[in-house]
Protein backbone atom coordinates (compact mmCIF):
# COMPACT_ATOMS: atom_id res chain seq x y z
CA UNK A 1 0.00 0.00 0.00
CA UNK A 2 2.11 2.95 -1.43
CA UNK A 3 0.99 6.31 -0.52
CA UNK A 4 1.90 9.13 -3.17
CA UNK A 5 3.04 12.73 -1.72
CA UNK A 6 0.07 14.40 -3.32
CA UNK A 7 -2.46 11.76 -1.29
CA UNK A 8 -0.53 12.00 2.08
CA UNK A 9 -0.70 16.38 1.25
CA UNK A 10 -4.55 16.22 0.70
CA UNK A 11 -4.91 13.94 4.07
CA UNK A 12 -3.04 16.16 5.76
CA UNK A 13 -5.11 19.24 5.00
CA UNK A 14 -8.34 17.80 4.96
CA UNK A 15 -7.62 16.50 8.31
CA UNK A 16 -7.40 19.92 9.81
CA UNK A 17 -10.82 20.46 8.31
CA UNK A 18 -13.52 18.51 10.69
CA UNK A 19 -17.05 18.03 10.33
CA UNK A 20 -19.15 18.30 13.65
CA UNK A 21 -19.45 14.51 13.57
CA UNK A 22 -15.94 13.64 13.20
CA UNK A 23 -15.24 16.16 15.41
CA UNK A 24 -17.39 14.52 18.16
CA UNK A 25 -16.12 10.86 17.25
CA UNK A 26 -12.42 11.91 17.38
CA UNK A 27 -13.14 12.80 20.95
CA UNK A 28 -14.12 9.09 21.99
CA UNK A 29 -11.98 7.88 19.47
CA UNK A 30 -8.15 9.42 20.11
CA UNK A 31 -5.51 8.54 22.67
CA UNK A 32 -6.74 5.18 23.29
CA UNK A 33 -9.87 6.21 24.70
CA UNK A 34 -12.33 3.88 23.22
CA UNK A 35 -11.80 0.51 24.36
CA UNK A 36 -7.52 0.55 24.61
CA UNK A 37 -7.71 0.51 20.18
CA UNK A 38 -5.54 2.78 18.64
CA UNK A 39 -6.99 4.76 15.77
CA UNK A 40 -6.01 7.06 13.19
CA UNK A 41 -8.20 9.95 11.66
CA UNK A 42 -7.74 10.75 8.44
CA UNK A 43 -5.60 8.01 6.58
CA UNK A 44 -3.99 6.97 3.47
CA UNK A 45 -4.85 3.64 3.00
CA UNK A 46 -3.24 3.28 -0.95
CA UNK A 47 -4.66 6.04 -3.05
CA UNK A 48 -7.62 6.27 -0.54
CA UNK A 49 -7.96 8.40 2.18
CA UNK A 50 -10.31 6.84 5.21
CA UNK A 51 -12.03 8.70 8.00
CA UNK A 52 -10.63 6.42 10.63
CA UNK A 53 -8.66 3.37 11.28
CA UNK A 54 -7.13 1.19 13.40
CA UNK A 55 -5.04 -0.55 11.78
CA UNK A 56 -4.23 -3.31 14.15
CA UNK A 57 -7.81 -4.48 13.62
CA UNK A 58 -8.07 -3.71 10.19
CA UNK A 59 -11.29 -1.63 11.28
CA UNK A 60 -12.17 1.38 9.16
CA UNK A 61 -15.01 3.94 10.27
CA UNK A 62 -16.42 6.03 7.30
CA UNK A 63 -18.52 9.29 8.32
CA UNK A 64 -21.15 9.90 5.24
CA UNK A 65 -22.98 12.84 4.96
CA UNK A 66 -25.68 13.86 3.02
CA UNK A 67 -24.03 13.93 -0.09
CA UNK A 68 -23.50 10.62 0.44
CA UNK A 69 -26.74 9.72 -0.24
CA UNK A 70 -26.11 10.88 -4.30
CA UNK A 71 -22.79 8.45 -4.07
CA UNK A 72 -24.51 5.04 -3.15
CA UNK A 73 -22.64 2.73 -5.96
CA UNK A 74 -19.52 5.04 -5.66
CA UNK A 75 -19.49 4.30 -1.45
CA UNK A 76 -20.16 0.53 -2.34
CA UNK A 77 -17.47 0.23 -4.41
CA UNK A 78 -14.90 1.91 -2.12
CA UNK A 79 -15.99 -0.18 0.44
CA UNK A 80 -15.65 -3.25 -1.63
CA UNK A 81 -12.45 -2.56 -2.10
CA UNK A 82 -11.20 -1.70 1.04
CA UNK A 83 -13.00 -5.30 2.39
CA UNK A 84 -10.94 -6.73 -0.72
CA UNK A 85 -7.63 -5.60 0.76
CA UNK A 86 -8.21 -7.03 4.07
CA UNK A 87 -10.57 -4.38 6.33
CA UNK A 88 -13.68 -4.12 7.70
CA UNK A 89 -15.66 -1.26 6.77
CA UNK A 90 -17.94 0.49 8.97
CA UNK A 91 -20.37 3.08 7.50
CA UNK A 92 -21.96 6.05 9.83
CA UNK A 93 -24.26 8.87 9.31
CA UNK A 94 -23.17 12.54 10.80
CA UNK A 95 -26.87 13.06 11.40
CA UNK A 96 -26.78 9.55 13.78
CA UNK A 97 -23.14 10.28 15.05
CA UNK A 98 -24.39 13.87 16.42
CA UNK A 99 -28.08 12.60 17.58
CA UNK A 100 -26.95 9.42 19.26
CA UNK A 101 -22.97 9.27 19.91
CA UNK A 102 -24.18 6.61 22.50
CA UNK A 103 -25.74 4.19 19.68
CA UNK A 104 -22.94 4.77 17.22
CA UNK A 105 -20.04 4.15 19.97
CA UNK A 106 -22.09 0.73 20.63
CA UNK A 107 -21.73 0.09 16.85
CA UNK A 108 -18.20 0.56 16.72
CA UNK A 109 -17.73 -1.23 20.04
CA UNK A 110 -19.32 -4.63 18.24
CA UNK A 111 -17.50 -3.98 15.18
CA UNK A 112 -14.08 -3.95 17.58
CA UNK A 113 -15.34 -6.91 19.46
CA UNK A 114 -15.63 -9.15 16.51
CA UNK A 115 -12.68 -7.29 14.88
CA UNK A 116 -10.49 -8.90 17.83
CA UNK A 117 -10.79 -12.49 16.48
CA UNK A 118 -8.52 -10.86 13.65
CA UNK A 119 -4.64 -12.41 13.00
CA UNK A 120 -1.90 -11.68 11.52
CA UNK A 121 -1.47 -14.33 9.06
CA UNK A 122 2.85 -13.99 7.52
CA UNK A 123 3.19 -13.98 3.64
CA UNK A 124 6.10 -15.93 2.77
CA UNK A 125 6.72 -13.63 -0.48
CA UNK A 126 7.66 -10.30 1.48
CA UNK A 127 8.12 -11.82 4.97
CA UNK A 128 5.45 -9.11 6.24
CA UNK A 129 2.27 -9.71 8.24
CA UNK A 130 -1.17 -9.37 6.26
CA UNK A 131 -4.21 -8.72 8.71
CA UNK A 132 -6.79 -11.37 7.31
CA UNK A 133 -10.20 -11.56 8.65
CA UNK A 134 -11.31 -15.00 9.88
CA UNK A 135 -15.10 -15.76 8.64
Amino acid sequence: MTVDARTRAYAKAHGSSQTQAEQRLCYHLRAHRFMGVKSRREKPIGPRIVDFVAVELALIIELDGGQHAAQETADAARTAVLEHEGFKVLRLWNDEVLARTDVVLEQIRMAVASSETLSPNPSPASGRGEIKVRN
